[in-house]
């Protein structure tokens, strides 16, 4: 018996922490106070590298498809989640457990595909100055976008498929907020390990080799950094990669752990809050460590926000400028006398 066959008419039951009701509450706050936050970062960030020219660059535009996919990230699984806080509810139906896992696991790995695109173009830009527009022309870019998009969907086809094919027997509780790989192998009642091992050949070629690639980037740009000799050279390099390798850290540190071991090893209360970690607290916080340790995009939010001030300042002085204009005067009607009436 497949997964769509005595599944699709039930759905499934997302426990969470059905188990400490206590933490509801703390939980709609964390949720609430990171999607609000996430929604205007991540907004900002897109606005700002479309509108204004001089972020019309390689690095700007690879962070403008990281706010992309960090914005979709979130909405993947937030929403769902404040509704079934809301109305104390806690299904989801098969169709949206489908749409979730597949659409959460591909924007997932076509990240980690972009942050090792990212590394590379920094690369480039210190390593390979007087050949970065050479080599990062617009083209480049666009593929190199591309190719992380469909590589990550592509990804995240085969192992659903693979998670969704497992027998379940009629298992329905998810130990988990949202539909997810490890979760959902959990569920399963037959032998999970040839699955597991396919599902971490296919982790090894999403997580492990970008993230080899952007530490031996990283390699080659300490060691041409420290042959700057400017310090204003030095600390701007360091404040762009700096940024970039904070993201790096805390978004595969965790994906890492989630999916490079088996999911009967990982603890179930700490898996959840991994989860939770890369899936919306990172998402909330890329747009704050590339904005204020970026000096570029700091002097661009200034630019803008001026540029706004001063139109609407301009708009109001236009408004109270212009002369009032009474208001036409109403047509009086008299009532018709004897005496003007045969006039």
């Amino acid at each position: 018996m497949n997964w769509a066959n005595d599944s699709f008419s039930k759905g499934f039951i997302l426990l969470g922490f059905s188990d400490s009701p206590w933490l509801q509450m703390p939980l709609l706050v964390v949720l609430l106070i990171s999607y609000t936050f996430t929604i205007f970062g991540n907004v900002s960030i897109m606005v700002v590298c479309f509108l204004d020219p001089k972020l019309h660059t390689p690095m700007y535009f690879f962070l403008a498809n990281l706010s992309i996919l960090d914005l979709c990230y979130t909405t993947t699984t937030v929403p769902h989640m404040l509704a079934n806080i809301f109305l104390n509810k806690n299904t989801i139906s098969y169709s949206g457990c489908v749409a979730q896992l597949i659409i959460f696991l591909a924007l997932g790995a076509t990240e980690c595909l972009l942050l090792a695109v990212m590394s590379f173009d920094r690369f480039v830009a210190i390593c390979r100055p007087l050949h970065y527009v050479v080599i990062m022309n617009r083209w480049v870019c666009l593929r190199m976008a591309t190719f992380s998009w469909l590589t990550g969907f592509s990804n995240s086809v085969l192992q659903s498929s693979l998670t969704l094919n497992m027998p379940r027997c009629g298992h329905r509780e998810v130990d988990h907020f949202f539909c997810e790989v490890p979760a959902l192998l959990k569920l399963s009642c037959a032998d999970t390990k040839p699955i597991e091992a396919e599902l971490f050949f296919f982790s090894v070629l999403i997580l492990l080799i970008p993230v080899t690639l952007i530490l031996i980037s990283y390699g080659f740009i300490a060691q041409a950094v420290l042959k700057i000799k400017s310090a204003e050279g030095r600390r701007k390099a360091f404040g762009t990669c700096g940024s970039h390798m904070v993201v790096v850290s805390l978004f595969y540190g965790t994906a890492i752990y989630m999916y490079l071991q088996p999911p009967s090893s990982t603890s179930k209360d700490w898996g959840k809050m991994v989860s939770l970690f890369y899936g919306i607290i990172t998402p909330m916080l890329n747009p704050l460590i590339y904005s204020l340790r970026n000096k570029d995009m700091k002097e661009a939010f200034k630019r803008k926000s001026l540029s706004l001030l001063r139109k609407q300042y301009m708009i109001t002085k236009l408004k109270t400028s212009l002369p009032s204009r009474s208001p036409p005067r109403a047509l009086s009607f008299c009532k018709p006398n004897q005496s003007n009436f045969f006039l």
